[in-house]
């Protein structure tokens, strides 16, 4: 496939007015497998399928528990979605060391919002992952 100057980087616009590097995140997405949450007054249940990519490898895990009262389902990159859930594990914690009460589930997506932002910022590709 011919590269050009406009699909290394997240911040260059292509003259048609693309951000190539975003596409390529949703085609990504796009690809993954489903993730579901459902929640009523009393319980949370999580769901996601597990599919393997050949006959040879197995199904990877997709749903991670972040703290006591967080967990997460991720789909498309198992990879990123690792790294994402470890730095949630971390941030909560933090936050239990330092407060000495759970970390609110809002600010830990605000957290999450903002190192995604400057990671996609700072390397030239996006998180591939949905949350």
């Amino acid at each position: 496939m011919f590269r050009n100057k406009y699909d290394t980087d997240v911040t260059t616009w292509s003259p048609s007015g693309r951000l190539f590097q975003v596409e390529y995140a949703m085609e990504a997405v796009k690809h993954g497998s489903a993730a579901i949450g459902l929640r009523s007054r009393t319980h949370i249940v999580l769901g996601c399928v597990n599919k393997a990519n050949s006959e040879l490898s197995s199904h990877q895990k997709k749903i991670f528990n972040v703290d006591d009262h967080i967990g997460v389902a991720i789909a498309c990159l198992t990879a990123e979605g690792r790294v994402l859930s470890r730095y949630m594990r971390n941030e909560c914690i933090n936050y239990i060391l330092t407060y000495e009460s759970p970390l609110p589930v809002g600010r830990l997506v605000f957290q999450l919002a903002d190192n995604a932002q400057v990671f996609n910022l700072s390397i030239k590709s996006p998180f591939f992952i949905v949350v």
